[in-house]
């Protein structure tokens, strides 16, 4: 059996929206409607000066694109506001939840592995970094240690039980003392 290195330290999140989260929001928003406003229109006039747009593939790709990049920013500017609601005071002290680490016995794979429940836009499962959206990070979250949990994953069922939990409020906790020390 190994244990898999632990994700990297958390960011602090305080009781809002993480900020790096919200900068990339942000920053995709501004480069969409940049395409929208600035390169998708002269993509449109060179594909028209082609001729016959019913056969021009330039002229209808650079429209697909154009309402996919209509609609995206719509969309982040949606989830920008689901996550700035998220008041992380709700999140529970004794559970699995956003920003915690959990260790877990993969008896699948008879290995511990280290999970970090994160939002859709960090998550990166080489680094552990795992969504509270996807199928494991569902199967986790209002997970106590003890709990042992089947996850229907594309690659088949997978049994977990949780081994150790370290919630946001405890890495926080943790924090404090270092902080005050440095002062």
């Amino acid at each position: 059996m190994r244990l898999k290195q632990p994700p990297s330290p958390p960011p602090d999140y305080g009781l809002r929206m993480p900020e790096h989260i919200k900068k990339q929001l942000l920053e995709e928003i501004q480069q969409l409607e940049y395409e929208l406003t600035t390169e998708l229109p002269a993509e449109i006039k060179k594909a028209r000066a082609l001729g016959d747009l019913s056969e021009n593939a330039e002229y209808h790709m650079a429209k697909q694109r154009q309402e996919f990049v209509n609609a995206r920013p719509g969309q982040l500017k949606k989830r920008m506001g689901e996550l700035s609601l998220v008041n992380l005071a709700n999140i529970p002290r004794d559970k699995a939840g956003f920003g915690s680490t959990v260790v877990v016995y993969d008896s699948t794979k008879d290995e511990e592995l280290v999970y970090r429940l994160v939002t859709s836009e960090e998550s990166d499962v080489s680094k552990g970094l795992i969504s509270t959206t996807s199928p494991i990070g569902q199967g986790i979250v209002g997970k106590k240690v003890g709990d042992v949990v089947t996850i229907v994953t594309p690659n088949g069922k997978r049994e977990l039980e949780i081994l150790k939990l370290t919630t946001i409020h405890d890495e926080a906790a943790a924090a404090e003392p270092a902080d005050g020390a440095a002062q």
